[in-house]
This record gives structure tokens, C-alpha cells and sequence, in this order.
């Protein structure tokens, strides 16, 4: 089995697990801490998201900087050059933005967070809490993007197994052992980010080149990241309009609603956020894949590694944003037996569902800018986005919250696949302008959200027991992704090939 088929099912099951487990595990967090705390909890994911205005496009530079360096195009001694000069930027920012935070918690709990249960004490000492947690899992990124540009994606998915583990699961234990508080939530978080840090700083050691001592001083200077900064600040600007645009909902609601309502809110796109998180696997392992065949001048061989990318995330990722689409009632029903809830996040997850699988989509034609090293087109794209979309979100969230949001988000994302994805081909791949889009995403995702629609609308009925309720959407996905499969000629043909080999 090749490196890249092993990686992508290793990111695959490791995802499946962090997702898994992260969302199963949220009834229990509502159960226990309360919706109000849980509220809290989503803010804290909204702050991680948020910190990633402070990466300056360093992460993604770093993981493409490694694949150049394992494909040749690098030497040990730059290589080294650079990995320090990043690692003394990135250790600057977390110091600040963690402090920024931190001086910043009870402002932001008295003025910003709407409290009605938990005692103010209480959320300004966890959001200073979650200053530090998000600072030492922003540090993080520098060295998982070292182990991602080395395709170490086998070891970091086992790892990140690990750390889920830790993090959503092993917190009961602390909790049951010191109250179920979120101060308590919070003050677990912070251990695990610190172990993590550790780890992925141990892995990131052995797979830096060793420099002899004889050769020239690696130094303490900024100036191996000078040639990098036309990239690196194009990646910051597009990753800062990418928080924009996915993250502006989320604050703002935060600040508009009750912090129960803030988690429901907030359920609902963490499930949503699944679909994001399936295609994540293969985008870990196809841009340094990408990146090093672009190095090597096989053009050719790149445009095949992105066409089936593209048809394999339309399959997975597609078909799950349809059976989370037409199944958002039952499933919520099923996972928190609670009506209010169903009631409040149900509308809210279709609609964030169906805007997360096309952006998982949408997203493809910036995999392959990234492979090639100019990011001008994104640039632009995000730079049009940031000016007219951003308002609309803003607008639309004050005056119809969460179901407002989500309707701009799925109309952003349909304009991205739709549109700027095929401006983007005309200019960088001509011959992918219209098979992309319709061989790779339209043929597949069209007949499979038909027929999956006409037969969750016959079979699904709520009257049924649970486990015969639970049988009909697992039948529902089957189906989904059958016909999702039969309408990819490239997996298809995949499929075939291992058939015939077997007989």
C-alpha cells in the first residue's frame, strides 16, 4: 500500500475517532455541566478559531517548507535556518496573544457573555483558563506541520487519537473527581494541551535533520522566513478571511444570545463541523503529496492525485453532509432525546450541513494553488468575500440568530463551489474547468441528495423504536454513499479493478 493510501486512512480513522467521540460525548456535557456551561465550551472553541488570526500563514508555510526539504529542494542546513526562525515567531505571538487574552478575561465575562447561572467568578477564572489552553495548543501547529510536511500522518493520527481521548473522555474523570464544573473542564484542558505540546514537539525533534557540527551555525535569524513572507502573509490574509467568514457567526451570537442558547447553538455546528472534519484526512495528505510532485515537475500525476481527492471527498464528505441534511430531527432526537433542543438546533444543523459539504469541496482549488506555490487567485477571491459576504453574516445573525447565519453560509460556500472554483481552473487548469465540477462533484453529489432524500422521506418513521429508528438512518447513509460511489467513475473504477483482482 502506498505512503498517501496509508495516510489517508490513518487521518480517516483517527478523525472518525476524534469526531466520534467528541460529538457523542456532548448530551453528557449538557447533562452534567449544565447548557449554560456548555455554552462556555463553545466559546472556547470560538477563541481557538479565532487565535488563528495570530499564524501569519507559519503553519502551512512550515508543512510545505518540509515537503520541499524531503523532496530535495531544500538543504538540511535552511531547513534548520527556517524551523528555528519560525519557532522563535511563533513562541513571541503565543506569549502575547495568550497574555492579550488573559488580561482580557473579566471583561470579557462581565461586558460580553450573556450569564444567568454560573457565578461571574466562575467564567472570569475560565476564560482565563482557556487563555492558556489555547495558546499551547496554538503552538501546536508549528510542530504538527513539521510531521504533516514529513507525511508522518500514520504516527500524528494515532497520536491525535491519544489526546481526543484525554481531552473529551478522560475529563469525566477529573470532573466526577472535583465537581462538575467548568472550571474544573477548563483546568483538564490545559494539562492535555501541555502533554500534547510536548508530544508533537518530541516527533517534530526526530524528524529534523541533525546538522554536523562542523558545518556552518545555524544562527538566530529572521532572515530564512524573508523569502517565504510574499507566501506565508498570503495564507495569513486568506486563513484570517477564513476565520472571518466561519467564525464571525459564532462571536457575534456569542455575545447576542443567553449562553444556553449560545449552546445550542453551538451543538448544532460542532455536528455540522463533522462533515469538515471527514474531509480533513485527505487534505493532510494530499497538499504535501501535491506540493513535492509539483517539485518534481509531475504535473500530470498531480492533476490525477487532485481529480480523485476531489471525487473521493464528494463521496464521503458529500454524502455525509446529505444524511446529516435530510436526518438532522431524528439524529438529534436519537443522540439527546431532549425536544427543546431538536427544536433549536435541528433548522440550524441542516442548513450548516449542507454549507460545510460544499466547503469541503470548495476548498479544493485552494489545495492546488498551495501546491503550486501562488495563492494570487485566493487571494482575490477571499479579499472580494471578506467585503461583501462578511456584512451579510453580521446582518443576518442580529436579526435572525442562528438560522439567519446559516443561510449565509451555505449561500457563501455555493458560491465558491459554483463559481469561483471554476474562475480559479480557467486560469491555473484549463482542461479541469468543467470536469471538475461536473464529472467530480455534480454528477456525484446531485443523484446521490436526490435519491437519498426521496428514501429517508419513505423509510424514516419516529413512531418506530430507537434501535429501529437507529437501523433506518444507518440503512439511509448506506444508500447514500452506494450511490454516491456508483457515480464516481474514478472510485468506481477503483472498485472494479480490486474486484477483478480478487477473482
Amino acid at each position: 500500500m502506498s505512503t498517501l493510501k496509508k495516510n489517508i486512512i490513518a487521518n480517516y480513522a483517527s478523525q472518525l475517532y476524534v469526531t466520534g467521540v467528541g460529538i457523542l460525548i456532548l448530551p453528557l456535557y449538557i447533562k452534567y455541566m449544565g447548557a449554560e456551561a456548555y455554552g462556555l465550551v463553545g466559546f472556547f472553541a470560538m477563541l481557538q478559531a479565532w487565535f488563528i488570526l495570530l499564524d501569519l500563514g507559519l503553519t502551512p508555510t512550515i508543512s510545505r517548507e518540509t515537503a520541499r526539504y524531503k523532496g530535495g529542494s531544500m538543504s538540511a542546513l535552511a531547513f534548520r535556518r527556517l524551523l528555528r526562525a519560525l519557532s522563535m515567531i511563533f513562541f513571541s505571538i503565543a506569549a502575547i496573544g495568550g497574555s492579550v487574552l488573559l488580561l482580557s478575561s473579566e471583561l470579557i465575562a462581565s461586558n460580553w457573555l450573556t450569564v444567568e447561572q454560573l457565578s461571574l467568578e466562575e467564567v472570569t477564572f475560565s476564560v482565563q483558563v482557556m487563555s492558556l489552553s489555547v495558546a499551547l495548543r496554538w503552538l501546536c501547529g508549528l510542530y504538527r506541520g513539521v510531521i504533516t510536511g514529513s507525511e508522518k500522518l500514520v504516527w500524528l493520527s494515532a497520536f491525535n487519537v491519544i489526546i481526543a481521548t484525554l481531552r473529551f473522555v478522560a475529563v469525566f474523570g477529573s470532573m466526577w473527581l472535583y465537581g462538575f464544573k467548568p472550571t474544573v473542564f477548563f483546568v483538564h484542558q490545559v494539562i492535555v494541551a501541555l502533554v500534547e505540546l510536548v508530544g508533537v514537539w518530541l516527533m517534530a525533534q526526530k524528524l529534523t535533520p541533525k546538522i554536523n557540527k562542523l558545518q556552518e551555525a545555524i544562527g538566530w535569524s529572521f532572515k530564512p522566513v524573508a523569502p517565504l513572507l510574499k507566501f506565508s502573509l498570503t495564507i495569513a490574509f486568506t486563513s484570517s478571511v477564513w476565520v472571518l467568514v466561519t467564525q464571525t457567526d459564532k462571536l457575534i451570537l456569542s455575545g447576542i444570545l443567553p449562553l444556553v442558547e449560545y449552546g445550542y447553538f453551538t451543538l448544532a455546528v460542532l455536528v455540522a463541523s463533522g462533515i469538515m472534519v471527514i474531509s480533513g484526512p485527505v487534505s493532510s495528505a494530499i497538499m504535501p503529496r501535491m506540493a513535492r510532485l509539483h517539485a518534481e515537475n509531475k504535473n500530470d500525476e498531480l492533476l490525477k492525485v487532485y481529480r480523485n481527492s476531489t471525487q473521493l471527498v464528494s463521496i464521503v464528505a458529500g454524502s455525509a453532509a446529505i444524511v446529516i441534511a435530510v436526518c438532522a430531527e431524528p439524529l438529534l432526537y436519537l443522540w439527546t432525546a431532549n425536544k427543546e433542543l431538536v427544536e433549536n438546533s435541528a433548522p440550524i444543523l441542516q442548513l450548516y450541513a449542507i454549507g460545510n459539504g460544499m466547503l469541503a469541496l470548495s476548498a479544493f482549488p485552494y489545495y492546488l494553488q498551495y501546491a503550486l506555490g501562488n495563492l494570487r487567485y485566493h487571494l482575490i477571491g477571499n479579499a472580494l468575500m471578506v467585503l461583501i459576504l462578511i456584512p451579510l453574516v453580521i446582518y443576518a445573525a442580529k436579526q435572525f440568530g442562528g438560522v439567519g447565519a446559516g443561510w449565509v453560509w451555505l449561500s457563501v460556500n455555493l458560491f465558491y463551489l459554483i463559481l469561483w472554483a471554476s474562475f480559479v481552473h480557467s486560469k491555473l487548469a484549463k482542461k479541469l474547468v468543467y470536469s471538475w465540477l461536473v464529472t467530480d462533484v455534480l454528477l456525484i453529489l446531485l443523484p446521490t441528495a436526490i435519491v437519498t432524500s426521496i428514501f429517508s422521506s419513505t423509510l424514516i418513521d419516529n413512531k418506530l423504536s430507537v434501535l429501529m429508528q437507529v437501523i433506518q438512518i444507518i440503512l439511509v447513509a448506506i444508500v447514500s454513499l452506494f450511490v454516491s460511489i456508483v457515480c464516481s467513475n474514478g472510485i468506481r473504477a477503483q472498485f472494479v479493478r480490486k474486484f477483478k483482482a480478487v477473482k
